[in-house]
């Protein structure tokens, strides 16, 4: 019998039954009802990646003894075969994004889109899309956290240094400073609202920048916080080797939790297994004390890799006492939803209830949108209208994702009177949900026309907002108008990035272009310092797969690794089929999968079964 002690009062006992023996433990309500379904799919040590179980402080879960524990209960859905380690689950991570890029404002709008483009580290050391995104308070300098509270949400932060530096894009940052010092004075004010707006536009090439010449010439005093931010720009402009680096550059005496933190945040935003759980490790073996921060970053990690060890999050917070955060239970949430267990989100959330965490509009987007997946859209408007609150003039706020909500339930009527409220003096990120929304709806001429009311009214807009309608002309097969609206951002000065490489790639594949979007992707990728989105590889990658055409699936498989893209079952899964669909044998591969540590689950392995170059059958028995 293996019992984990009470941690609190909230504490239920639960009996399960194990191959005849009878297991006690107690968990807390969220363990009880967000753990509730793990499939023990572990065979023999296949799908553990890490065989170092999960500790923290003395205290350790081994994967296989808790999984053990849940094997008679239910699964999370009738859906056959939970994602094994190493499986990236892209389908599932769609809508995603909000949980991500920590921001409640981009809770709906990549409900339908690959997040590769806020997750992995596209950006280069010179220029980005200039798209903007919100900046995780937990990756800002106090001084930046504190003026991203205080920022107008329409008018972001007004910063002279920043305005300086973007007035002479061709040069470094370190020269534009030798003459700012001339004739103004550096302070950390100044400087934290310049490195926001760096942040807010993912140029992180800019900030890290300045972040060197502000060391350099001793114009600040660093901080743990300055080092930390360092070390997040370093991982997302030159990689996480290079990050970690610089963590042993950093005095002793400032190398804390939030400098490994914020390498472990980067680490799983790159989806890398095995280099979190050792910056996991080492964070125990330096004995930092376990925050919310650090366990959503696990939780995070898991539900992208291996969702079965969410389980083991769970059981390491209640043992610690780590209460959940509003980013927590979000993630679990989805999770469920994912598996379409409607019951088991929506007990999530009353255990959320009773935590006195209520609900806020990213929680019930995410609900929204299972409830949409599964078909209930009783049950999904009735949260919007809870959203709305009554007067829709007065919860302005909720207006951009009560759009896209009413679009994917197909109400083009909800969406006009939404959008009526907003019409007369609409918000930027309104007019961009609506584009969005009446895109879905099919209604291109109304989409376009409230793009141009965008575009008279914000005159500089960025990739962001052009990529909504480039989206839906792609969507719609509309190869002239795409191709025509890259040539007005161009004409805009609107910078041309992994975002509208995209969009072009996707939009060619609709037309039945594969050869040219491919060619788009290859110019793109030798021609500038921006690294594609991984999405782009995929579809491209898909494409050839499905034709059997064995050579150029392998030449884009390269071609990602040469990106830096780790390999995943994903693109194996895409490499395979071009096999399977060649009707040819595929050496070797379960070598080369097992060298990038991906491990397949049933469905991959019927898939490596059809390529066996070594396969037997009845007519190679009788010849033999």
């Amino acid at each position: 019998m293996w019992a984990v002690r009470r941690a609190s009062s909230s504490l239920k006992k639960q009996v399960f039954m194990t191959g005849g023996s009878r297991i006690c433990y107690a968990t807390s309500d969220i363990s009880s009802q967000c753990l509730k379904g793990h499939n023990d799919g572990h065979k023999g040590n296949s799908n553990v990646i890490s065989h170092r179980p999960l500790t923290y402080r003395g205290f350790q879960i081994t994967p296989h003894g808790f999984l053990r524990v849940f094997r008679e209960t239910r699964s999370f859905s009738s859906q056959a075969g939970t994602k094994s380690s190493g499986e990236e689950d892209s389908s599932s991570d769609d809508g995603f994004s909000e949980l991500e890029s920590s921001s409640a404002t981009e809770a709906i709008q990549e409900v339908n889109k690959i997040d590769e483009s806020v997750s992995e580290h596209e950006l280069s050391d010179e220029d980005l899309d200039g798209e903007d995104v919100e900046a995780p308070q937990e990756l800002l300098s106090d001084t930046e956290a504190e003026i991203n509270k205080r920022k107008s949400p329409r008018n972001g932060v007004s910063s002279a240094l920043f305005n300086a530096i973007m007035a002479a894009p061709a040069l470094r940052v370190s020269k534009i400073m030798d003459k700012w010092v001339e004739g103004n004075n550096v302070t950390r004010v100044e400087v934290a609202a310049a490195m926001l707006n760096f942040r807010k536009r993912r140029m992180y090439g800019k900030a890290l920048q300045l972040s060197e010449w502000l060391e350099s010439k001793n114009q600040l005093t660093f901080i743990d916080r300055d080092y930390a931010s360092r070390v997040d720009l370093i991982a997302k402009v030159r990689g996480l080797k290079k990050a970690e680096d610089y963590i042993g550059t950093i005095p002793e005496s400032f190398r804390n939790e939030v400098i490994y933190r914020t390498l472990l945040a980067n680490c799983v935003a790159e989806g890398d297994l095995k280099k979190s759980e050792q910056i996991f490790n080492k964070m125990k073996d330096l004995e930092f004390p376990l925050t919310y921060f650090t366990c959503n970053q696990l939780l995070l990690l898991y539900k992208k890799t291996d969702k079965k060890k969410i389980a083991d999050v769970l059981l390491l917070m209640e043992k610690e006492n780590v209460k959940p955060t509003h980013f927590t239970y979000r993630l679990l949430i989805d999770v469920k939803g994912q598996f379409n267990d409607i019951s088991g989100m929506e007990q999530i959330v009353e255990t959320m209830k009773a935590e006195g965490l209520e609900p806020d509009v990213t929680t019930k987007s995410i609900l929204v949108k299972h409830y949409i997946l599964g078909g209930l859209n009783e049950k999904a408007e009735n949260v919007l209208k809870e959203m709305e609150g009554g007067d829709t003039k007065a919860t302005r706020w909720a207006c951009r994702s009560l759009l896209l909500h009413y679009a994917a339930l197909r109400r083009a009527d909800e969406v006009a009177r939404i959008w009526q409220v907003c019409e007369s003096n609409p918000r930027l990120e309104e007019c961009v949900a609506a584009v969005d929304a009446w895109g879905k709806l099919h209604n291109i001429e109304e989409a376009e026309a409230i793009f141009d009311k965008m575009a008279a009214k914000w005159p500089t807009l960025s990739l962001k907002h052009y990529s909504v309608l480039l989206n839906i002309y792609a969507n719609h097969k509309m190869l002239s108008k795409g191709k025509d609206l890259v040539k007005r951002m161009a004409d805009s000065g609107c910078q041309i990035g992994p975002v509208t490489w995209d969009a072009l790639v996707r939009l060619y594949i609709e037309a039945g272009e594969v050869e040219k979007a491919d060619s788009i992707l290859h110019k793109a990728g030798e021609q500038n310092r921006l690294r594609p989105m991984i999405n782009s590889y995929l579809m491209i990658m898909d494409q050839y797969a499905k034709k059997g055409d064995i050579h150029n699936t392998e030449k884009m498989f390269h071609r990602m690794r040469q990106a830096g893209y780790v390999s995943r079952a994903t693109q194996y899964q895409h490499l395979i089929l071009a096999y399977i669909n060649a009707k040819a044998p595929c050496y070797g591969i379960a070598d080369r999968m097992k060298a990038d540590n991906i491990f397949p689950n049933k469905g991959l392995a019927n898939m490596l079964a059809q390529v066996d170059a070594f396969k037997k059958n009845a007519v190679s028995d009788l010849l033999d």
